[in-house]
């Protein structure tokens, strides 16, 4: 209880900085449509959220290091803060990419912040507690967040100036804690090559996660649009997404630990194809088969990064493992780049359907590949455990990495 309380300020940071960042993802898509921006254009600020997310994974521990936590998390969370206030003011699509570009660095630099704040207050002891916490606050408050779009009116400033305030309140917990802040870590290498070798598979699967997460988070309020929902509904049609995704961690790991984790990266992509051709067909069905759709699409998807992750650190050493969960954020956020401005202009050409099309089809290719893998190596009989891997910051390999060198 005393380890939570001290960390009471952190997470409350989290949460208030999630429902911040959380919420503008669907909120800048549903304005977009309503200001007459093209697809293609709306899908461009979901790729330039990620575009900024991947700049201030590195950039956070070198501002740490100059002026400090508490200094470093402000900085972030105010850069965060202008992009929201600046909507408004500027309403253009190309403007509104400079401005999710800063909303990724906020959330990059700020995560790094907490994450690092953590890794040096836990103990072997306390770590299990303290990261079961963690993940519950983030995934509740991520799970709230979607549903905000309810109650954001898009286009109006008084819900851009909304997140906006969540942002900047998420600074005063950090910031008035008198708990004393930790040394400055060192930044991971970044070694994608290190990734690539130790396995391909895990590379390509961490890629389709990257995919499904962003273009599903960016592009599905496009989606909900045009297949009927309105905007409350797009807020519970987006929370269902990350519920299914929620539940699926214990049967996931469950698996994983248990059977060939290639196996189960190839099942759950079977599963997603199967869950993405039963979304498309749930679309004219009603409301709640839409629901249930986008339910099982996160319960078949979201586990795929955790899986992939733990495959690759099945390969490695102890000394590596940091570098290695920066390398696999790094081809991460390759696949979140690319997807909402690509399954953007699918959707432009071809309808709301082609979304789920091109995610079925890039698991399949996941499917093939990961088959492929098989006959070329035999897994190793001593595996690392199964650790549910949230996509916050390349720091959050420093807080998983005890996990993963348990016996």
């Amino acid at each position: 209880m005393r380890l939570m309380i001290s960390f009471a300020a952190l997470f409350l940071s989290v949460v208030l900085l999630q429902l911040s960042s959380g919420g503008v993802g669907p909120l800048d898509a549903l304005s977009g449509l309503t200001l007459d921006f093209t697809k293609g254009e709306v899908g461009l600020l979901g790729s330039a959220h990620f575009f900024g997310f991947f700049i201030g994974c590195w950039w956070a521990p070198r501002a740490m290091g100059s002026v400090g936590h508490s200094r470093a998390f402000a900085a972030f969370a105010a850069t965060g803060a202008i992009g929201l206030l600046a909507h408004m003011l500027i309403v253009d699509p190309y403007a509104w990419a400079l401005m999710r570009i800063a909303s990724g660095l906020c959330v990059a630099g700020c995560y790094t912040v907490i994450e690092a704040w953590l890794h040096s207050k836990v103990t072997n002891e306390t770590r299990g507690r303290a990261m079961g916490t963690y993940r519950s606050v983030d995934m509740g408050a991520s799970l709230l967040a979607q549903l905000m779009i309810g109650v954001l009116e898009p286009a109006s400033y008084v819900s851009y100036n909304l997140l906006a305030l969540l942002c900047c309140a998420s600074i005063l917990p950090l910031t008035l804690t008198t708990a004393r802040a930790p040394e400055t870590p060192s930044a991971p290498r970044l070694r994608p090559m290190l990734a690539i070798t130790r396995s391909p598979l895990a590379v390509a699967g961490v890629m389709v996660a990257g995919l499904n997460s962003a273009a599903f988070r960016m592009v599905g309020p496009i989606y909900g649009q045009e297949v009927g929902l309105r905007p409350d509904q797009i807020g519970i049609f987006l929370a269902a997404f990350v519920a299914g995704g929620a539940l699926a961690q214990v049967p996931s790991g469950w698996l994983a630990d248990k059977y060939d984790r290639r196996w189960v990266l190839i099942w759950l992509s079977v599963a997603a194809i199967i869950s993405s051709g039963f979304t498309v067909l749930s679309a004219t069905g009603g409301t709640t088969l839409v629901m249930l759709g986008a339910a099982v699409f996160g319960f078949t998807t979201f586990p795929i990064f955790s899986v992939a992750s733990a495959h690759a650190h099945d390969f490695a050493t102890s000394d590596e493992r940091v570098e290695l969960s920066a390398a696999l954020m790094f081809f991460y956020a390759v696949g979140a780049i690319a997807s909402p401005l690509g399954a953007s202009k699918l959707m432009e050409a071809f309808g709301p359907m082609a979304l789920f099309v091109l995610m079925g089809l890039a698991h399949a290719v996941l499917v093939i590949f990961g088959l492929n893998r098989m006959r070329a190596r035999a897994t190793p009989k001593k595996r690392t455990p199964y650790v549910y891997a949230p996509r916050t910051s390349f720091t959050i390999g420093r807080l998983l990495r005890r996990h993963r060198d348990r016996k």
